[in-house]
Protein backbone atom coordinates (compact mmCIF):
# COMPACT_ATOMS: atom_id res chain seq x y z
CA UNK A 1 0.00 0.00 0.00
CA UNK A 2 1.76 3.64 -0.80
CA UNK A 3 1.62 5.24 2.25
CA UNK A 4 1.76 9.62 1.73
CA UNK A 5 2.80 11.79 4.51
CA UNK A 6 1.47 15.39 4.95
CA UNK A 7 3.58 17.59 6.96
CA UNK A 8 1.40 21.04 7.77
CA UNK A 9 -2.60 20.68 9.13
CA UNK A 10 -3.66 23.66 7.30
CA UNK A 11 -5.78 24.41 3.78
CA UNK A 12 -3.46 22.80 1.68
CA UNK A 13 -2.78 19.88 2.89
CA UNK A 14 -6.17 18.77 3.21
CA UNK A 15 -7.17 19.77 -0.18
CA UNK A 16 -3.87 17.44 -1.45
CA UNK A 17 -5.32 14.86 0.75
CA UNK A 18 -9.12 15.50 -0.95
CA UNK A 19 -7.44 15.16 -4.63
CA UNK A 20 -4.99 12.45 -3.39
CA UNK A 21 -7.92 10.02 -2.41
CA UNK A 22 -10.04 10.44 -5.33
CA UNK A 23 -6.57 9.54 -7.71
CA UNK A 24 -5.27 7.01 -5.25
CA UNK A 25 -8.55 5.52 -3.45
CA UNK A 26 -6.54 3.14 -1.65
CA UNK A 27 -3.20 5.21 -0.50
CA UNK A 28 -2.98 5.49 3.18
CA UNK A 29 -2.55 9.36 3.58
CA UNK A 30 -1.17 10.16 7.30
CA UNK A 31 -1.13 13.62 8.58
CA UNK A 32 1.08 15.40 11.19
CA UNK A 33 1.39 19.14 11.94
CA UNK A 34 2.91 20.43 15.63
CA UNK A 35 -0.41 22.00 16.17
CA UNK A 36 -2.87 20.63 18.67
CA UNK A 37 -5.52 21.08 16.00
CA UNK A 38 -6.27 21.07 12.38
CA UNK A 39 -6.21 24.51 10.49
CA UNK A 40 -3.32 26.07 9.96
CA UNK A 41 -3.72 29.52 9.63
CA UNK A 42 -7.02 29.07 9.24
CA UNK A 43 -7.25 28.92 12.98
CA UNK A 44 -10.25 28.95 14.82
CA UNK A 45 -10.37 28.71 19.24
CA UNK A 46 -13.24 28.53 21.65
CA UNK A 47 -13.61 30.37 24.65
CA UNK A 48 -12.30 28.26 27.57
CA UNK A 49 -15.50 29.02 29.49
CA UNK A 50 -18.12 28.68 26.29
CA UNK A 51 -17.08 26.28 23.77
CA UNK A 52 -19.91 28.10 21.74
CA UNK A 53 -18.50 30.95 21.74
CA UNK A 54 -15.68 31.13 18.92
CA UNK A 55 -13.21 33.13 16.88
CA UNK A 56 -11.11 32.90 13.75
CA UNK A 57 -7.31 34.06 14.70
CA UNK A 58 -6.17 33.94 11.24
CA UNK A 59 -7.95 33.90 7.96
CA UNK A 60 -10.87 36.40 8.78
CA UNK A 61 -12.61 35.66 4.71
CA UNK A 62 -12.13 34.37 1.76
CA UNK A 63 -12.44 36.95 -1.03
CA UNK A 64 -12.44 35.12 -4.77
CA UNK A 65 -12.14 37.58 -7.85
CA UNK A 66 -14.05 36.74 -11.23
CA UNK A 67 -10.99 34.82 -12.62
CA UNK A 68 -11.09 32.45 -9.57
CA UNK A 69 -14.41 32.53 -8.48
CA UNK A 70 -15.01 30.95 -11.79
CA UNK A 71 -11.26 28.50 -12.24
CA UNK A 72 -12.59 27.35 -8.91
CA UNK A 73 -16.08 27.24 -8.82
CA UNK A 74 -16.23 23.35 -7.82
CA UNK A 75 -14.76 24.00 -4.77
CA UNK A 76 -16.85 27.28 -3.75
CA UNK A 77 -19.99 25.16 -4.67
CA UNK A 78 -19.06 22.12 -3.07
CA UNK A 79 -18.04 24.31 0.40
CA UNK A 80 -21.01 26.53 0.04
CA UNK A 81 -23.32 23.36 -0.85
CA UNK A 82 -22.10 21.92 2.43
CA UNK A 83 -22.96 24.95 4.86
CA UNK A 84 -19.65 25.62 4.87
CA UNK A 85 -19.09 28.65 3.15
CA UNK A 86 -21.89 31.42 3.16
CA UNK A 87 -21.67 34.81 1.16
CA UNK A 88 -20.52 37.45 3.37
CA UNK A 89 -23.28 39.88 4.13
CA UNK A 90 -22.42 42.32 7.15
CA UNK A 91 -20.32 45.06 6.42
CA UNK A 92 -16.74 45.74 6.93
CA UNK A 93 -15.34 49.15 6.64
CA UNK A 94 -12.07 49.39 4.56
CA UNK A 95 -13.11 46.55 2.64
CA UNK A 96 -10.42 46.17 -0.52
CA UNK A 97 -11.40 44.46 -3.84
CA UNK A 98 -13.52 44.76 -7.17
CA UNK A 99 -17.36 44.88 -6.97
CA UNK A 100 -17.21 41.64 -8.71
CA UNK A 101 -15.04 40.04 -6.33
CA UNK A 102 -17.08 37.17 -3.92
CA UNK A 103 -16.53 37.25 -0.24
CA UNK A 104 -17.35 34.50 1.95
CA UNK A 105 -17.61 33.57 5.51
CA UNK A 106 -16.98 30.40 7.80
CA UNK A 107 -20.32 30.10 9.77
CA UNK A 108 -18.71 27.40 11.73
CA UNK A 109 -15.08 29.14 11.60
CA UNK A 110 -12.66 29.26 9.18
CA UNK A 111 -11.00 25.79 10.30
CA UNK A 112 -14.12 23.87 9.37
CA UNK A 113 -12.88 24.85 5.69
CA UNK A 114 -9.83 22.02 6.61
CA UNK A 115 -11.25 19.91 8.45
CA UNK A 116 -14.16 18.94 5.38
CA UNK A 117 -11.11 18.42 3.40
CA UNK A 118 -9.80 16.17 5.58
CA UNK A 119 -12.92 14.33 6.60
CA UNK A 120 -13.08 14.32 2.52
CA UNK A 121 -9.91 13.01 2.19
CA UNK A 122 -9.84 10.86 5.30
CA UNK A 123 -6.74 11.67 6.54
CA UNK A 124 -5.56 10.05 9.31
CA UNK A 125 -4.03 13.04 11.09
CA UNK A 126 -1.92 12.86 13.91
CA UNK A 127 -0.87 16.79 16.06
CA UNK A 128 1.43 17.81 18.62
CA UNK A 129 3.88 15.97 16.07
CA UNK A 130 6.28 18.27 14.78
CA UNK A 131 8.90 16.91 12.27
CA UNK A 132 12.47 17.25 13.43
CA UNK A 133 14.30 15.10 10.26
CA UNK A 134 13.59 13.29 7.30
CA UNK A 135 16.25 10.44 5.62
CA UNK A 136 16.38 8.74 2.64
CA UNK A 137 15.65 4.90 3.17
CA UNK A 138 15.78 1.58 1.40
CA UNK A 139 13.49 1.46 -1.66
CA UNK A 140 13.61 5.05 -2.84
CA UNK A 141 11.29 5.67 0.87
CA UNK A 142 11.31 8.40 3.28
CA UNK A 143 12.17 8.13 6.53
CA UNK A 144 10.60 11.04 9.07
CA UNK A 145 10.89 11.91 12.76
CA UNK A 146 9.36 13.85 15.17
CA UNK A 147 10.70 15.73 18.43
CA UNK A 148 8.73 13.65 20.25
CA UNK A 149 9.80 10.79 19.02
CA UNK A 150 7.55 9.66 16.61
CA UNK A 151 8.91 7.74 13.68
CA UNK A 152 7.52 6.23 10.05
CA UNK A 153 8.82 5.46 6.27
CA UNK A 154 6.64 6.98 3.77
CA UNK A 155 7.02 6.28 -0.05
CA UNK A 156 6.15 9.83 -0.58
CA UNK A 157 6.56 13.14 1.74
CA UNK A 158 4.81 16.57 1.39
CA UNK A 159 5.94 19.30 3.50
CA UNK A 160 3.33 22.35 3.30
CA UNK A 161 4.78 24.30 6.21
CA UNK A 162 5.88 27.77 5.77
CA UNK A 163 9.18 27.85 3.43
CA UNK A 164 11.71 29.32 6.46
CA UNK A 165 10.86 26.34 8.30
CA UNK A 166 11.50 23.70 5.82
CA UNK A 167 15.29 24.75 6.77
CA UNK A 168 15.09 23.68 9.72
CA UNK A 169 14.36 20.10 9.45
CA UNK A 170 17.80 18.01 9.25
CA UNK A 171 19.00 14.91 7.59
CA UNK A 172 18.87 14.33 3.99
CA UNK A 173 16.38 17.29 3.16
CA UNK A 174 18.73 19.01 4.41
CA UNK A 175 21.64 17.85 2.58
CA UNK A 176 19.41 17.95 -0.38
CA UNK A 177 18.66 22.11 0.17
CA UNK A 178 22.65 22.73 0.93
CA UNK A 179 24.18 21.32 -2.08
CA UNK A 180 21.83 22.74 -4.57
CA UNK A 181 22.75 26.57 -4.18
CA UNK A 182 19.96 28.06 -6.94
CA UNK A 183 17.42 25.59 -4.83
CA UNK A 184 18.51 27.04 -1.65
CA UNK A 185 18.23 30.56 -3.31
CA UNK A 186 15.25 30.01 -4.17
CA UNK A 187 13.66 29.18 -1.23
CA UNK A 188 15.50 31.56 1.25
CA UNK A 189 13.22 34.46 -1.01
CA UNK A 190 10.49 33.61 0.08
CA UNK A 191 9.52 35.87 2.46
CA UNK A 192 6.47 36.61 5.04
CA UNK A 193 4.67 39.14 6.75
CA UNK A 194 4.53 38.96 10.26
CA UNK A 195 1.46 40.15 12.49
CA UNK A 196 -0.52 39.19 16.32
CA UNK A 197 -4.09 38.02 16.52
CA UNK A 198 -5.95 38.74 19.78
CA UNK A 199 -9.00 37.15 20.69
CA UNK A 200 -11.79 38.75 23.01
CA UNK A 201 -14.28 36.69 24.41
CA UNK A 202 -17.49 38.05 26.70
CA UNK A 203 -20.31 37.36 28.35
CA UNK A 204 -23.65 36.36 27.33
CA UNK A 205 -25.29 39.52 26.58
CA UNK A 206 -22.32 41.64 26.63
CA UNK A 207 -22.61 44.92 24.58
CA UNK A 208 -19.93 45.35 22.14
CA UNK A 209 -19.60 47.31 18.84
CA UNK A 210 -18.19 49.59 16.34
CA UNK A 211 -18.10 53.21 16.25
CA UNK A 212 -20.31 52.03 12.80
CA UNK A 213 -23.08 50.14 14.52
CA UNK A 214 -24.14 48.62 11.34
CA UNK A 215 -20.60 47.02 10.67
CA UNK A 216 -19.51 43.87 11.75
CA UNK A 217 -15.61 44.23 11.19
CA UNK A 218 -13.37 47.49 10.13
CA UNK A 219 -9.75 48.22 8.89
CA UNK A 220 -8.33 50.43 10.73
CA UNK A 221 -5.92 53.49 9.38
CA UNK A 222 -2.65 55.17 10.94
CA UNK A 223 -2.98 53.26 14.13
CA UNK A 224 0.73 52.36 15.11
CA UNK A 225 -0.85 49.23 16.58
CA UNK A 226 -4.33 47.70 14.76
CA UNK A 227 -4.88 47.24 11.40
CA UNK A 228 -8.36 45.33 11.39
CA UNK A 229 -10.99 44.98 14.18
CA UNK A 230 -13.72 42.43 13.44
CA UNK A 231 -17.21 41.81 15.83
CA UNK A 232 -16.19 37.84 15.29
CA UNK A 233 -19.79 36.29 15.73
CA UNK A 234 -21.47 39.24 13.80
CA UNK A 235 -19.31 38.81 10.77
CA UNK A 236 -19.97 34.89 10.62
CA UNK A 237 -23.40 35.42 11.07
CA UNK A 238 -23.75 33.37 14.08
CA UNK A 239 -27.00 32.68 16.02
CA UNK A 240 -25.87 33.53 19.33
CA UNK A 241 -25.80 36.64 21.81
CA UNK A 242 -22.30 35.94 23.24
CA UNK A 243 -19.75 38.64 21.08
CA UNK A 244 -16.61 37.31 20.62
CA UNK A 245 -14.01 40.16 18.83
CA UNK A 246 -10.64 39.43 17.15
CA UNK A 247 -8.15 42.15 16.48
CA UNK A 248 -5.20 42.30 14.20
CA UNK A 249 -2.05 44.33 14.38
CA UNK A 250 -0.53 45.96 11.57
CA UNK A 251 2.25 44.34 9.92
CA UNK A 252 4.67 47.01 10.85
CA UNK A 253 4.24 45.99 14.85
CA UNK A 254 4.01 42.33 13.66
CA UNK A 255 7.37 42.99 12.58
CA UNK A 256 8.84 44.99 15.03
CA UNK A 257 7.50 42.80 17.78
CA UNK A 258 7.83 38.90 16.03
CA UNK A 259 11.04 38.44 18.67
CA UNK A 260 8.95 38.87 22.19
CA UNK A 261 6.04 36.37 22.84
CA UNK A 262 2.45 36.57 23.04
CA UNK A 263 2.74 36.74 26.86
CA UNK A 264 4.78 39.93 26.53
CA UNK A 265 2.68 41.81 23.65
CA UNK A 266 -0.60 41.23 24.75
CA UNK A 267 -0.88 43.65 27.39
CA UNK A 268 -0.03 46.34 24.63
CA UNK A 269 -2.85 45.04 22.55
CA UNK A 270 -5.43 44.71 25.16
CA UNK A 271 -4.10 48.28 26.23
CA UNK A 272 -4.78 49.69 22.71
CA UNK A 273 -8.26 48.13 22.24
CA UNK A 274 -9.35 49.66 25.74
CA UNK A 275 -8.39 52.95 24.37
CA UNK A 276 -10.16 51.97 21.07
CA UNK A 277 -13.38 51.24 22.44
CA UNK A 278 -13.36 52.54 25.56
CA UNK A 279 -16.70 51.63 26.54
CA UNK A 280 -16.63 47.99 25.89
CA UNK A 281 -16.92 45.70 29.02
CA UNK A 282 -13.96 43.54 30.15
CA UNK A 283 -13.44 40.42 28.61
CA UNK A 284 -14.11 37.57 30.18
CA UNK A 285 -11.08 35.75 28.59
CA UNK A 286 -7.74 36.83 26.15
CA UNK A 287 -6.43 34.79 23.87
CA UNK A 288 -3.00 36.08 22.09
CA UNK A 289 -1.87 34.18 18.76
CA UNK A 290 1.18 35.30 17.04
CA UNK A 291 1.69 34.17 13.43
CA UNK A 292 5.30 34.89 12.71
CA UNK A 293 4.81 33.64 8.97
CA UNK A 294 1.23 35.48 8.03
CA UNK A 295 0.96 36.28 4.72
CA UNK A 296 3.33 35.40 1.60
CA UNK A 297 5.00 38.72 0.46
CA UNK A 298 7.53 37.23 -1.53
CA UNK A 299 6.51 33.73 -3.14
CA UNK A 300 9.28 31.13 -4.61
CA UNK A 301 10.35 32.30 -8.11
CA UNK A 302 7.86 31.45 -11.14
CA UNK A 303 5.00 30.51 -8.78
CA UNK A 304 5.23 27.08 -9.45
CA UNK A 305 2.96 25.50 -7.42
CA UNK A 306 5.89 23.43 -5.63
CA UNK A 307 9.24 22.20 -6.24
CA UNK A 308 10.53 18.95 -5.82
CA UNK A 309 13.44 18.26 -3.44
CA UNK A 310 13.97 14.61 -4.48
CA UNK A 311 11.88 11.55 -5.78
CA UNK A 312 8.72 11.29 -3.79
CA UNK A 313 10.18 14.88 -1.56
CA UNK A 314 7.87 17.76 -2.16
CA UNK A 315 7.28 21.43 -0.96
CA UNK A 316 4.17 23.07 -1.57
CA UNK A 317 2.13 25.57 0.06
CA UNK A 318 1.27 29.65 -0.47
CA UNK A 319 4.85 30.31 -0.13
CA UNK A 320 4.85 28.65 -4.04
CA UNK A 321 1.79 30.79 -5.40
CA UNK A 322 0.09 33.39 -3.39
CA UNK A 323 -1.50 33.79 0.08
CA UNK A 324 -5.10 33.20 -0.15
CA UNK A 325 -7.18 29.76 -0.61
CA UNK A 326 -7.23 30.00 -4.15
CA UNK A 327 -3.27 30.13 -3.80
CA UNK A 328 -3.59 27.25 -1.56
CA UNK A 329 -6.04 25.26 -4.34
CA UNK A 330 -3.55 25.73 -7.20
CA UNK A 331 -0.53 24.76 -4.37
CA UNK A 332 -2.51 21.50 -3.80
CA UNK A 333 -3.76 20.56 -7.55
CA UNK A 334 -0.15 21.16 -8.59
CA UNK A 335 1.12 18.77 -5.59
CA UNK A 336 -1.40 15.97 -6.00
CA UNK A 337 -0.71 15.74 -9.49
CA UNK A 338 3.19 15.36 -9.00
CA UNK A 339 2.66 12.65 -6.24
CA UNK A 340 0.18 10.75 -8.32
CA UNK A 341 2.92 10.78 -11.35
CA UNK A 342 5.61 10.17 -9.06
CA UNK A 343 3.67 7.10 -7.30
CA UNK A 344 2.18 5.42 -10.35
CA UNK A 345 5.86 5.78 -11.89
CA UNK A 346 7.35 4.25 -9.12
CA UNK A 347 5.10 1.68 -9.20
CA UNK A 348 6.32 0.63 -12.78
Amino acid sequence: MTRVLLVGGGLTSSVVGTLLRRELPHAELILWDKARGAGGRMSTSRSPHDSTCTLDLGAQYISATPEYAELHSSYYEELVSAGVLAPLTNKVVGMRGGEDTKHYVSPAGVSSIVKHYMKQANINPRFEQQVRSIEEAAGGKWNVKTQSGTQDTFDAVVLTMPVPQIFALSGTVKEIIDGNEKLRTNLQSVDYSSRYALGLFYEDGAKVALEDSSAAAQYIANHPVIRFVALDHKKRGADTTTPSVVVHTSVPFGKAHVEETPNQVQPLLVSSVTEMFPHWPEPKAVKCQKWRFSQVTSAYPGLPGYVSLAGGLLAGGDGFTHSNMDGCIESAEAVAAAVVQYVTTSRC
